[in-house]
């Protein structure tokens, strides 16, 4: 096998290495819940250890699909001991076409009693094979679906759970966040139709390349951006981490995970694929598009649009 093709392929494995463990960073409850405070109001001023405590069991890696027939068996499969459910490496949608959640979970209101399904995903960067919010409704659709037979049997619809479907979209052009929901309009009368239009929120967080400054507004984008930083040092993550919004950073779990990310970051930037510094790109590009690795693959190996990669290939 060509040189080039080794090296592509031991960056897309190291690249997949890095997606899951920022997952299972992502997928600590303390973290959760920092977001959870920023984007549901539910859980709005509470402070982030009590938030912590009303997610149910503890993070593991799983594979939640999201295929209709498949996602109601699997949720309740993992429910078992009450275990957070999710983080599933991208590779396994590349290997065997099946496309999974990265993160779900269930998280007790303040009364303690009534719960809500919470799905985090991670997105590098906006896709332009298809409509990132399409893509978000559908999940929120499937987490309402996949409850019959789960959180309610028959025709019980009032037992459907309050669904958050929460994506983290990295490189964009500025910081944002959105919260899509269902509304009313009446457009003849006022009738009263009884039912709990808050049951799908969708929320979007674009996160911007450069971390924002440390004011009240960028809270959410400036922790979500130091997490998932590919440039600063694990010190400095750390460090920010602790002062900031004194995350537990002495915890195994999270200074393990914060580690590694770093490391396979520079791994991958050590081959000339991160910042384009390996020799002859376009020839890499060509040879791993002769191989027969998808358009999504050659993307994400080297870092280049897809209108980019279209010329070289012609």
């Amino acid at each position: 096998m060509d040189n080039e093709i080794v090296y592509s392929s031991k960056a897309t494995d190291q690249k997949a290495q890095y997606d899951a463990s920022a997952k299972r960073l992502l997928g600590q409850k303390i973290i959760l819940a920092h977001i959870l405070i920023r984007v549901v109001e539910e859980f709005k001023d509470m402070d982030a250890d009590t938030v912590a405590s009303l997610i149910e069991g503890e993070p593991y890696i799983s594979q939640i699909p999201v295929e209709p027939g498949l996602t109601n068996k699997d949720m309740l499969d993992a429910r078992t001991g009450e275990r957070i459910v999710g983080l599933n490496t991208e590779n396994s949608e590349i290997d065997e076409g099946k496309i999974y959640f990265d993160i779900i979970f269930y998280v007790r209101m303040r009364d303690g009693l009534a719960k809500m399904i919470i799905n985090l995903e991670a997105q590098k960067n906006e896709p332009t094979k298809y409509h990132i919010l399409n893509r978000a409704i559908f999940y929120t659709a499937r987490l309402v679906s996949s409850q019959k037979e789960r959180e309610f049997t028959g025709s019980d619809y009032n037992e459907i759970k309050q669904v958050y479907s929460i994506w983290i979209c990295m490189n964009m052009k500025e910081n944002s966040l959105s919260h899509i929901h269902m509304v009313k309009d009446d457009l003849l009368g006022e009738q009263d139709w009884k039912g709990n239009l808050d049951i799908l929120n969708i929320v979007m967080i674009g996160l911007a390349k450069e971390i924002p400054p440390r004011e009240e507004k960028y809270e959410l984008h400036r922790l979500l951006g130091t997490l998932l930083s590919q440039t600063m040092t694990a010190e400095q993550k750390l460090k920010l981490m602790k002062q900031e919004y004194d995350i537990p950073v002495d915890r195994r779990s999270i200074r393990e995970e914060v580690k590694i990310m770093c490391n396979l970051s520079e791994g991958v930037e050590e081959m000339g694929y991160a910042k384009g510094e390996a020799a002859g790109k376009s020839e890499i590009i060509l040879k791993m598009h002769k191989k027969g690795y998808s358009l999504e693959q050659i993307m994400d190996v080297t870092e280049m649009s897809e209108a980019e990669i279209k010329a070289i290939i012609g």
